[in-house]
């Protein structure tokens, strides 16, 4: 296959559909935008530089190779300052596991260990409870008229989760939450000045308390995780004070990761229930669908609709030459519709033969993928067994987000 260059006329004609991504109606239905975008080709010029990947299969590839890289910090730092990969909230995740490369990728990752089996079952024990008593509170709620399963559930869910596992104190939980709202705007695609500001604001204050209760744990040991990771860095790290650094960046990564896409997620698979009276039935009828529903989800509308890498050489992709250095957008989203790898792609089949990109791929596949999919499976499960079915009051608002999905509501009622 031959290979071209990127005109920039091609550019100037991409910028017009990113700036309907960026409006209220394409964050509340960007798909159509995708289409248009997949049209073009699997990989298109971005309007600010760099490519945009819509087709599934070179996104799978670009997110299984070695040849693709996170941008990380050294690369960040060679963008220069007063770009929006030098603000502090951007150095900051690039500390992350999410943004390491090999070898320090698998360093951290060997640390942080996996969610194993019984990791999972002793989780999914606080889950079953937790969201016992989220829907209790929530059908009192409703009873009442409608109610935002959202706020009263979905959003609280992970947190509970993740603080209990974590052994976070519980009156920290909603403040905790709202900082990761503000935090993800670092790893949107094109954040505004006001939203990195906001970034900057909540990653100062996350380090603050993060490592204050590393220091904490260190001097009060318990039986958790946190506990745990200062053992194992200690055993890694002679300096104390960069093993609780080391510490803090894991467990920074661990709650951004467990509370913003997975609220996203179970949000996200209640509106596809409460939607359609058709699938409330289906699964009601049916509880064996409840794990394909759930992928069904993170393919039809992934929490995450870009993921980004880095070339480390050059490479042709999709037919373009791709320069060392240079970043594409993975639009996972877009790609999850390409009609080359499903069919009939905008329609929500419960039955479908899963095939997402949802959680990554490759060595950053999502670590926290069994605890998503078992918040989700459980909350699904509930919903259906104990509460009358719900249906849809109004469409959800969406937070002004290319990259990260979020509902700011979904009000439900009774049918």
């Amino acid at each position: 296959m031959g290979t071209t260059t990127i005109p920039s006329c091609d550019r100037r004609a991409s910028a017009s559909l990113f700036s309907r991504l960026r409006t209220v109606g394409g964050q509340a239905d960007p798909f159509p935008i995708y289409a248009e975008l997949r049209s073009r080709g699997e990989v298109v010029p971005a309007p600010w530089g760099g490519s945009v990947v819509t087709g599934f299969a070179a996104c799978d590839e670009v997110l299984r190779s070695r040849l693709w890289l996170e941008p990380d910090r050294e690369w960040r730092e060679r963008q220069g300052p007063g770009t929006r990969w030098n603000a502090p909230s951007s150095r900051e995740m690039s500390h992350t596991l999410a943004a390491l490369n090999a070898p320090d990728h698998t360093k951290v990752r060997r640390a942080a260990g996996t969610f194993d089996r019984a990791t999972v079952e002793r989780i999914g024990r606080t889950v079953h409870r937790t969201t016992d008593r989220l829907l209790d509170t929530f059908t009192e709620r409703i009873r009442t008229g409608e109610a935002d399963i959202s706020e009263l559930v979905c959003e609280e869910l992970p947190v509970a989760t993740i603080g209990d596992w974590l052994g976070l104190p519980h009156a920290d939980w909603p403040r905790l939450r709202q900082l990761t709202h503000d935090q993800v705007f670092t790893q949107e695609l094109l954040p505004s000045a006001s939203q990195l500001a906001l970034s900057d604001a909540a990653t100062a204050e996350l380090r603050t308390y993060f490592m204050d209760l590393v220091r904490d744990r260190r001097s009060d040991p318990g039986d958790d995780p946190i506990t745990r990771w200062i053992q194992t860095w200690d055993a890694i790290e002679p300096d104390q004070d960069k093993a609780d650094e080391a510490v803090y960046f894991l467990v920074l990564f661990v709650l951004l990761a467990a509370l913003e896409t997975t609220a996203t997620l179970l949000s996200t698979m209640t509106l596809r229930l409460v939607e359609s009276p058709e699938r409330w039935t289906m699964v009601a009828d049916n509880p064996d669908l409840i794990p394909g529903f759930v992928e069904e989800t993170l393919r039809y509308d992934p929490p995450t609709h870009v993921i980004s890498r880095v070339a480390s050489q050059d490479t042709v992709l999709g037919g373009l030459e791709i320069r060392r250095d240079e970043m594409v957008h993975l639009m996972v989203a877009a790609a999850h519709r390409d009609p080359a790898r499903h069919s009939d792609a905008d329609r929500f089949d419960p039955e479908r033969t899963p095939g997402h990109l949802a959680f990554s791929g490759g060595i950053h596949y999502c670590l926290g993928a069994p605890l998503a999919r078992l918040e989700a499976q459980s909350l699904l499960r509930q919903l259906i067994r104990h509460l009358p079915r719900l249906t849809l009051v109004r469409p959800p608002s969406m937070a002004p987000r290319v990259a990260f999905r979020r509902l700011l509501n979904l009000d439900v009622a009774l049918a």
